[in-house]
């Protein structure tokens, strides 16, 4: 019986031939990442160690990204332990306000998150790197210690489901509705600590940028990680950006899944996931009228530049509801200072939008767009809990770029098709 890609990735980091789901291993890990909320404890933790230094400075991210730039005096805080933590240990790859990005953007724009990889970040959406074929996948501030420390870090492999998309997309649906649909058929515990593996010929033509959404929200269906057979579109995304060697996995012919979903894709219209799970989602004309006080595009999850293009193809020459607040975050500053060159910067602003520095703001109730109670928001952003984005008792739905942007429009859930016709995908 031959192997899956995960089991393939993380056999090679404990150096056996083989592994099997269900087995409990130690693996050795290419990349510790922590973010502003979790690394402080996995520091102080490292602290109760009682190690000199970290196991290997070059292996380790720190990025300040959830409440920077600072939104008071706790966060400013949290971030100087980081700063001081880096430079102790003399971690290269610490990324400070004006330098930064959305950790899961900023990785693998600058070649620090390869092919192949075992990556574990204290932040449940670090599956995001799936999209580049490599094993990622969140952990808790004490595991990023224990990691910091050894350089290992401890797993159950999972057992894996294969997703197959068949068929041709119709207009405007993107990653963001892929996954929000798979999402929707399977429930948010339907992949409970297995692995997400997507293929098909509808993926092998998706966008690099349109994989990391889709493999971002495999956490949203309890997944322990999402991946992708790494190909051509990988290779062109990684060729001039690796900062080290890297290896392509691929699955086994004769691989054991758990269970093989497949999915005709010329039937996915765009998605919208309703208050207040990820799997609450439905087509875009089975929303109804839906008003909404505020948008808000960016994240991890839909921060980069192919979906900023998408909003500002839909947004030119017309301009915000006058009773929405839109709200716009590039995943990064190079996604930013594109845009800017590009000119959908000018493009959002002459709509009436508000761009933010890269931050994830909004997305966790942070700063940057609360919602006060009984309001409701659109956002590209990956989850919709109750009181995800400020009060309890509002509202938030989900969607990709394009309708998150003719919403801003209209004032309510709307499809991208009343602006701007047939359109095209991510």
């Amino acid at each position: 019986m031959g192997m899956t890609i995960t089991e393939k990735i993380l056999a090679d980091h404990t150096g056996k031939d083989k592994v099997r789901a269900g087995e409990l291993i130690n693996a050795q890990v290419d990349m510790v990442l922590g973010n502003d909320v979790t690394a402080p404890l996995a520091i102080q933790e490292f602290e109760r160690i009682g190690v000199e230094t970290v196991f290997d400075p070059d292996k380790i991210a720190l990025v300040p990204d959830h409440f920077t730039p600072n939104k008071d005096i706790k966060s400013a805080e949290q971030a100087k332990i980081m700063r001081e933590f880096a430079k102790r240990h003399a971690i290269a790859h610490y990324f400070e306000v004006g330098r930064m990005g959305i950790e899961h953007c900023l990785l693998p724009e600058l070649g620090l998150v390869m092919p192949g990889d075992v990556v574990i970040g204290a932040d449940s959406h670090t599956c995001t790197y799936g999209a580049l074929g490599a094993f990622a996948t969140g952990v808790g501030s004490t595991d990023m210690a224990a990691a910091m420390a050894t350089g290992e870090a401890w797993f159950r492999v999972p057992e894996t489901i294969l997703f197959v998309y068949h068929g041709q997309f119709t207009p405007w649906v993107s990653g963001k509705d892929l996954i929000l649909y798979t999402i929707g058929q399977i429930g948010v515990d339907g992949a409970r600590y297995m692995a997400m593996e997507f293929t098909g010929e509808a993926i092998r033509g998706l966008s690099q940028d349109a994989r990391f959404t889709m493999a971002n929200m495999a956490i949203e269906a309890g997944a322990k990680n999402g991946i992708f057979i790494p190909d051509a579109i990988t290779e062109d995304y990684v060729r001039t950006r690796a900062m080290r060697p890297y290896k392509f996995y691929t699955s086994d012919p004769d691989a054991n899944y758990a269970q093989v979903v497949e999915i005709d894709v010329s039937q996915i219209e765009p998605q919208v996931a309703f208050p207040h799970l990820p799997e609450n989602a439905r087509g875009i004309s089975g929303v109804g009228e839906v008003a909404i006080d505020q948008v808000v595009i960016g994240s991890c999850t839909n921060g980069r530049i192919e979906d900023l293009r998408i909003a500002a193809s839909i947004l030119s020459g017309k301009q915000v509801a006058p009773d929405v607040r839109l709200i716009i975050l590039p995943g990064t500053q190079a996604i930013y200072l594109e845009a800017l060159q590009e000119g959908l910067i000018e493009t959002f602003v002459t709509a009436g939008a508000a761009v933010s520095t890269p931050t994830c703001g909004p997305c966790l109730g942070g700063h940057m767009g609360i919602l006060a109670k009984g309001e409701r928001a659109l956002a590209t952003t990956n989850r919709n809990f109750v009181g995800r984005m400020g009060h309890p008792e509002s509202e938030v739905y989900l969607s990709g770029p394009a309708v998150a942007a003719a919403s801003a429009i209209t004032g309510y859930i709307t499809s991208p098709e009343v602006f701007a016709g047939k359109g095209s995908r991510a």
